[in-house]
Parts: C-alpha cells; structure tokens; sequence
C-alpha cells in the first residue's frame, strides 16, 4: 500500500534526483508557478530554478520522458523539498511557509480568525478542479476564459509542428486541438467561437464581483492587504490574478478610469513589493511579451473585436 503524503502534501516516499535544499520546477507564464515564485521570495527561500515550457511559452516540455519522472501528472509547478516533492500549488505555499521560520508565520498567521481570512481569500484566488466550471465561486475559476484573448495572441508565435506534437505526447488530446483553432483563427476570430465567447463573458462578469467582494474587505478594514496590515499567501495569492488580468489587457475596462479606485490602489501596492518585480515581470517571456503588445494592438485597431471582448 502506498503512503499517504501527510499534511502539506509533501511525498516523502519518492525521492527524487536534487542538488539544492529547495527546487522548482516552473513555468514563466503558469499562473500558479508564478504564485509559488511570488511565495518563495517573500519567505526569503532560495531555490533552484527548473523552467519547463508549457505550449503557450513555446513546446510541451511538461510532458517530456525526463519531466514525467518528476511529475507522472506532467503539470507544473512542482516544488523539491530535500528531494521529496509537493505538486499542488496551495500545498506547496503553505508547505513552503510552514518551513521558513519567522517569515512564514508572517505570511500564514497562527491566530484563528485571521488564519480563516487568509484561507478563504487564498482559496477564492485558487484553480481548483475543472477550471472552467464555477467562476461564481472562486476568482481563479474565472481565469482561464479571460486569459483566452492572450492565448490566441501568443499562440501566432508557436509553429504549427509544436502545438500538434500535442496530439502525440499531450495526454488531454482537447488542449492541442483548441491551440490549433485559435492559431488558425487569430484573436480576431474569436467573437466568432461562441462557447468561447459564452465562458469570456461568464469568467468577465463573475471577476467583477470578486473584485467587488475584495473592495469591500479592504474597504472595511481600509488595507493595505488582506489581512489588514499584514501581508499573508492571501495577498500572494491574488497579486497573480491581478497580474493576469494585466497581461489579458482586463486591467482598464476591470478597474481603470475611476472604477473600483480599491482594486486599482491594492495593485499598485502589490505592484511595488520587490516579489513581483523579480518573480512575475522580469520573467515574463519573449511570446507572453508579444502577445500582450498584439492584443493591446488588435483591440484599439479593430472596433469590432473590443466592443465583443467588453461588451455586453
């Protein structure tokens, strides 16, 4: 009988091969890679840095031979402990903060009612299961259809022989099949996949009130962060929900020009920490790069592609 991993989701019983205290394997445009970087340097935790590409930075190398024997589920990120993983993202944060002493009882405070604040905030911020069902009940759920209009920009810079080798090597043949109708369409011709389309505008509409809700809480307790005045994993774990919503080019029509001044006070805050400076932009991607510059180019050239995208 196999064993269980214990609370933190460490697998103490699959040892695998490590030459640093602490590894991750990651990828620069992954969100919750992202939020697992963000983590590890507020907690001050050096790491050794394994970046793999997903399709959308450029090649399925999350399900090569070499990467499955680190993760059989071929995702990303995962985090090496002494040699021993953690591959949920949420386990890995809280792992990773139960085990950096002072820092991670900064970040994950022991006191009840706070703890419960955290959790519940993490958790709204979080992807869990099938990420495009219940945008209603978590922010993360949202995620995936805004990130679509990016998705169709970036993918213009993946050949076509790369996103079909997913059909040979990707274990969910759906995913390499979508990539291929968005390279083939361009994001112009979105407004034209109606079940895309259908999860935008759902994902659009329910992002609003959680950034709703989250006004509200700073509001309450006038901030600067989640938790008041302590900086938790429930502020690192919104900074990258704002951070797509940026590359997604959501930032103005979610939060610009006066709306939601709270949202858009809290990003500047979360903008500033030297986290996401080092963790988020400076390894922000040649394609993710281009592809933000392209959408923000096809909205303001094609009318009718914005008005789709952000109206009702």
């Amino acid at each position: 009988m196999s064993k269980m991993p214990p609370s933190g989701g460490l697998h103490p019983e699959i040892d695998i091969p490590h030459t640093e205290e602490w590894e991750l394997y990651h990828n620069s445009f992954s969100l919750c890679s992202k939020k697992v970087r963000v983590c590890m340097a507020e907690l001050g935790l050096p790491y050794e840095s394994h970046h793999l590409h997903l399709i959308e930075t450029g090649a399925y190398e999350t399900v090569s031979r070499a990467y499955l024997k680190i993760n059989p589920a071929g995702t990303v990120p995962v985090i090496v402990h002494e040699g021993h993983p953690v591959y949920e993202s949420h386990d890995q944060i809280v792992y990773a903060a139960e085990h950096a002493g002072e820092c991670g009882r900064q970040l994950l405070p022991s006191d009840p009612a706070i703890k419960a604040l955290v959790e519940r905030w993490t958790d709204c911020a979080s992807l869990v299961g099938n990420a495009l069902q219940g945008p209603e009940r978590r922010a993360g759920h949202c995620v995936p259809g805004l990130t679509m209009p990016i998705f169709a920009t970036m993918v213009a810079y993946i050949p076509y022989r790369e996103i079909l080798k997913g059909l040979l090597t990707h274990p969910n043949k759906e995913r390499p099949l979508f990539f291929t109708l968005l390279r083939f369409r361009t994001v112009h011709g979105l407004p034209k996949l109606s079940p895309v389309m259908k999860a935008l505008r759902r994902a659009r509409r329910h992002m609003g009130n959680h950034l709703d809700s989250l006004a509200q809480l700073l509001d309450g307790h006038g901030g600067p962060w989640i938790a008041g005045a302590q900086f938790t994993l429930a502020d690192v774990s919104w900074v990258v929900i704002l951070d797509r919503l940026v590359e997604a080019d959501w930032d103005d029509y979610l939060w610009g020009n006066g709306k939601r001044p709270t949202i858009a006070a809290y990003w500047e805050r979360l903008q500033a920490r030297p986290s996401y400076r080092s963790e988020i932009l400076e390894m922000r991607c040649p394609i993710t790069q281009k592809g933000i510059a392209d959408l923000k180019r096809a909205k303001a050239e094609d009318a009718r592609l914005r008005d789709a995208l952000e109206g009702e």
